[in-house]
């Protein structure tokens, strides 16, 4: 593939709902410019984005993949378009956000049959938020039930009229032959080969396509002062003309062009390389703005300045280790040349750059700005990665990520598969950020969270065949704790002789209840040197050996005030571990007695979801014995509501919530506090620790 100038470069995520045709799309424009000899098949799992076994075996795209074409457009000039097929499934929006960290054109595909989806809804808002300009591809417009008409209101209707078809079908479901281009009214009759040729509008469709061609008009002329007076005139604007203003009005987000076609039969797939072209931003349209200190700047894809590097993706690749790939902003990339990572201060030897086709590498010798490349082997270089000269300390922001909200805890089942879990897991969180494994000391489990369950299920399916770790799952432990609501004392007691130097202390306690959060308060109270000093603090050791170690029901124990007041030494036999262990016995004994509850976890859960649905979400609240603390109106028209709810009845919440609302809910919760747990619930929270499967670490 030879290198193309930056300003001939389109870098074009493709979004939409999972199961729209994106990755069927991928293998049309392929094929259509000649990279492939035949489209692959999303069934038979021989397409060049969906690689992964876990995406054939699902017959869904899992994980981002670059898929770049040469094209020579319309307009005569030769592209390169790098296609960024993404994940619809909700749960690795993660490689969504990254796709559009790299992409200056995202084209929402949406399904003619099934029309606006949930998918299509969250494609559009993460571009919005981004500021990324808009395509809509109405595609399987050869299947049956499709209505582009249906799907055009439909987009208006949730995205504004600034939503301009510029293509009609001619034909649908098995009868789509064609399409009607709006701006040069003509029609463009397809051969199986996927090339057209030009004929005249049947007149069936012509009324509609001249109306459409007329507001179409008006609606491009009237971003354009200059224009717009010419128009008002009396001038009839080029077709050339037109498209120039409208590739300005794509850019600025003020027109979102609506094409159509079928990723199938190739109806409409070169003029969506046309339009990707000639109506898409270049890299060189688009400065990316990166952090310097406390200060900000537009960096422009220039390729005569200084290289910066975006990591936007790394792939775990079990032959070739990290394989990092990246988006150049600005200069040229040279093989072996050294950037150094502003966030770490590593120095990195980039050598060996490749251009990416799914997993096919093929090596160059440079990349120029706005181009995407990867790097396999550096050693310090994660997803999020910013790559510049040394003494050049910035940096482009990093998107917060979605939240691991669903967990489980993992159970080797091996001594073998213990030793590599670790190792494995690092791999893992290292391809994908939105995945979240450490090991939970409180609860004493290894724990894998992400952002669903198949989101974990894909998780683990990779880490056994990638790396060898079988393990057994479980629910990840509540963690409970205990403290004490009342005033008792004790006496711990430690008497041994057996010859020698034997073990004895006597230690008096006395317990009472403090503030949510103290901890402990420990008081030396001794009077009279009852106790020495010295002995004083392995006293104290010995309360936290046994506040750790778990009170009457096993969980550790909080918030206590323990007051040494009293005991007796030898002045033989007395030692800190005779000490340390009469006060853990004694602790135990004045906690039994200083009427102990449990304590759970509360979170504060925050549900944004449509408004039709509250009701829905706030009885299943309701039901988990949360208490609702608000609920107010975000700029969507959604409701955002606000909860506090135990813990325990939040485990399996990301599964509950999508079934609740079909998906159309986000969720995030967070630590509040510890509360006092129902005596009715208390028996089956200890016999669950006690059965909730072995440790792994």
């Amino acid at each position: 593939m030879q290198i193309h100038p930056t300003n001939r470069i389109r870098n074009v995520a493709l979004l939409g709902h999972s199961g729209a045709g994106k990755t069927t799309l991928v293998e049309a424009l392929l094929h259509r410019a000649g990279v492939t000899t035949r489209a692959g098949s999303v069934p038979d799992g021989t397409t060049v984005c969906d690689t992964d076994p876990e995406e054939i075996a699902r017959q869904m795209t899992i994980s981002l993949a670059v898929a770049p074409f040469e094209w020579r457009a319309s307009d005569g000039e030769a592209y390169k378009v790098n296609l960024i097929d993404t994940p619809g499934y909700p749960d690795f929006a993660a490689d969504v956000d990254a796709a559009l960290t790299a992409a200056d054109l995202a084209v929402i595909v949406v399904s003619a049959v099934d029309g606006v989806e949930l998918g299509t809804e969250l494609a559009w808002r993460r571009c919005e938020r981004r500021n990324v300009p808009v395509m809509f591809f109405v595609t399987r417009e050869d299947k049956h039930r499709a209505d582009f008409h249906a799907v055009l209101d439909q987009l208006r209707a949730r995205f504004g009229h600034a939503c301009v078809p510029l293509e009609l079908p001619l034909g649908e479901e098995d009868r789509l032959h064609g399409i009607a281009d709006v701006l040069t009214e003509e029609a463009l009759e397809y051969e199986p080969d996927g090339t057209h040729h030009s004929a005249e509008l049947p007149a069936d469709v012509a009324a509609e396509e001249h109306r459409l061609h007329e507001q179409l008009v008006e609606e491009i002329v009237a971003g354009d002062d200059d224009q717009l007076e010419s128009y008002l005139s009396g001038e009839v604007p080029t077709v050339a003309a037109l498209e120039r203003t409208l590739a300005h009005e794509v850019l600025d987000r003020i027109e979102f062009p609506v094409l159509c076609g079928s990723g199938t039969t190739l109806v409409g797939v070169d003029r969506l390389a046309d339009m990707i072209c000639e109506l898409g931003p270049s890299p060189a349209d688009r400065p990316v703005t990166v952090s310097a200190g406390d200060t900000t700047v537009d960096v422009t894809a220039d390729p005569d300045a200084d290289p910066l590097v975006h990591v936007f993706k790394t792939v775990a690749d079990q032959y070739v280790g990290q394989l990092s790939v990246f988006k150049v902003l600005s200069g040229t990339l040279r093989d072996d040349i050294h950037l150094v990572d502003t966030a770490t201060g590593a120095d990195e030897r980039l050598h060996g750059l490749v251009h990416l086709r799914g997993t096919d590498q093929q090596p160059t010798g440079r990349i120029v700005a706005g181009d995407l490349g990867a790097i396999a082997k550096l050693n310090a270089t994660t997803t999020g990665s910013t790559l510049a000269p040394a003494g050049r300390p910035v940096r482009v922001p990093v998107e917060p990520r979605p939240v691991a909200v669903y967990g489980v805890s993992l159970h080797p089942r091996t001594q073998s598969d213990d030793d590599k879990l670790s190792t494995a897991l690092k791999r893992l969180v290292a391809e994908d950020p939105a995945l979240v494994a450490e090991f939970d000391d409180e609860v004493r489990q290894t724990v894998l969270r992400g952002t669903g369950d198949v989101h974990v299920a894909v998780a683990l399916a990779r880490l056994e065949r990638r790396f060898g770790v079988r393990v057994d799952t479980g629910e990840v432990r509540v963690p409970y704790r205990e403290t004490i609501t009342a005033i008792a004392e004790a006496e711990g007691r430690v008497k041994k002789q057996s010859g020698g130097h034997g073990q004895f202390a006597v230690v008096n306690l006395r317990v009472a209840p403090v503030e949510r959060g103290v901890g402990l308060d420990f008081v030396d109270a001794i009077v009279g040197g009852a106790i020495p000093k010295n002995y004083v603090a392995a006293v104290r050791k010995g309360v936290e050996d046994a506040m750790s170690g778990g009170g009457v029901h096993g969980f550790p124990v909080v918030d206590v005030r323990v007051e040494c007041y009293d005991g007796r030494t030898h002045s033989v036999d007395s030692s800190d571990m005779a000490f340390r262990t009469a006060a853990a016995l004694g602790f135990r004994d004045a906690v039994a007695g200083a009427a102990p509850v449990v304590l759970e976890p509360i979170w504060r859960l925050t549900v944004t979801v449509p408004s039709e649905l509250q009701g829905d979400v706030l009885g299943d609240i309701s039901s988990r014995r949360g208490k609702v603390v608000g609920s107010i109106a975000d700029e969507h028209g959604n409701q955002v509501i606000t909860a506090e709810v135990p813990a325990a009845e939040l485990r399996r919440y990301a599964l509950d919530v999508r079934s609740i609302t079909g998906g159309r809910a986000t969720f995030e919760v967070r630590h509040e506090r510890y509360d006092v747990l129902p005596a009715h619930l208390v028996e089956a929270a200890v016999a669950e620790a006690a059965t909730s499967g072995p440790t792994a670490r």
